[in-house]
């Protein structure tokens, strides 16, 4: 029987799940079994603040899911958005352990250890590591080609490396939402990173690109280049700011100013340019965030690949010009039919980091039901394993 996996995207808006199954040709993306979503309730731009209310928004979407699916959900893949994300860097060195001084694998951990060590006690205080990703390793002071140092010889391996992490407080409120909806939790993933798997092309990522999601209370970002993630950062502004930017300049209720922005026809009219002046200046106060971002790690205007739009708020029609009109970059809609996520079934880039949820299950290596890791060797393969999505 083929194996079965599920994805959770727990957002301000929605509870979006998917349950797909490995495909027989594993050049294919995984094939949607079923998909459910429901409305979050007890949750704060992406910050858990009632988990009763929260798992009975999980508890409704996975039912849809599962009804759908015709398969029973017991363990999932859960995202992790919100305000509480954030990234910190850190670099540590530790010495080749071989007596013919060729680097193995077990010096790459212990050197991923090292760094973890060497990060400042601000960026772990009351915070969780969520992934930790190798930007650049080096040996002897030399810069490793290709980002793999396994087979290479020196006395000593250094590595520069990207801790994303995430407020310990928020991890286990989501945590404990999900398991009182009868889930296990399988892996926490990063929302932008999920989302990645299927809204950017390794093509993008290898040169170097920037995916932004504009959900509805945050704007998050993460920065591609040689393949791996190299930024992540999420800002407490959303397609939410639009609703209220619209609701307060026309003197209409939110639910019209939803509708409005969405595009419906209401039954006053009102001046379209007028409309367009206020959704445009709030994206471009977004955009801005991210190219201040961007100036201050040292890639604004240097992504070749574009920014790619995803979320909820990529659907506004100004989006894409605006993003390319501030950040001086190419900027399009995420297509999922350009990615992965080819023989999806699923309409539209809201169900990104769902998806992504499942494809991260299976790229994993484990699938559903993950080995105990009871010793060192087990231990690393695991690791190992997970550290290899991130290599060229």
């Amino acid at each position: 029987m083929s194996k079965v996996v599920t994805g959770i995207d727990i957002g301000t808006y929605h509870v979006k799940v998917v349950i797909a199954e490995l495909a027989d040709d594993p050049r294919q993306p995984p094939r949607i079994l079923g998909s459910g979503y429901a409305e979050s309730r007890g949750l704060k731009q992406g910050y858990v603040i009632s988990i009763e209310e929260t798992s009975r928004s999980v508890a409704a979407a996975v039912a849809q899911a599962s009804r759908a699916a015709r398969v029973p959900v017991k363990r999932a893949y859960v995202s992790l958005g919100g305000v509480g994300l954030d990234e910190a860097f850190a670099r540590g060195e530790t010495v080749v352990e071989r007596g013919d001084s060729e680097v193995t694998e077990r010096d790459v951990p212990r050197a991923i250890a090292a760094s973890e060590k060497a990060l400042a006690p601000s960026a772990t205080l009351n915070r969780k590591i969520i992934h930790t990703i190798p930007l650049r390793f080096t040996v002897d002071g030399v810069t490793v080609m290709g980002g793999n140092p396994i087979g290479m010889k020196g006395m000593r391996i250094s590595v520069e490396t990207l801790f994303i992490t995430c407020v310990e407080r928020h991890v286990r409120d989501l945590v404990e939402a999900v398991e009182h909806a009868g889930v296990e939790v399988e892996d926490l993933v990063a929302s932008p990173i999920a989302a990645s798997f299927v809204a950017t092309t390794k093509m993008q990522k290898r040169v170097g690109c920037l995916l932004a999601n504009i959900g509805s209370e945050t704007l998050s970002m993460v920065v591609f280049e040689d393949t791996k993630p190299v930024s992540l950062k999420v800002f407490p502004v959303g397609g939410s700011d639009i609703t209220n930017d619209l609701a307060l300049a026309l003197r209409i209720s939110p639910e019209e100013a939803e509708q409005l922005k969405s595009g419906a026809v209401l039954a006053t009219t009102y001046p379209k340019k007028k409309v367009d002046d206020i959704i445009n200046r709030r994206l471009v106060e977004m955009f801005k965030l991210i190219e201040a971002h961007l100036k201050r790690i040292g890639k604004n205007e240097l992504l070749p690949a574009g920014a790619l739009l995803t979320g909820g708020g990529s659907s506004l029609h100004a989006a894409a010009d605006v993003a390319k009109l501030v950040l001086k970059l190419p900027a399009r809609i995420a297509s999922l039919s350009d990615s992965n996520a080819t023989k999806m079934q699923l309409g539209d880039g809201i169900w990104s980091v769902a998806y992504g949820l499942t494809v991260w299950g299976f790229t994993s290596g484990e699938g559903i039901e993950r080995p105990d890791a009871s010793n060192f060797a087990d231990t690393f393969k695991l690791f190992w394993r997970w550290l290899k999505k991130f290599f060229p």
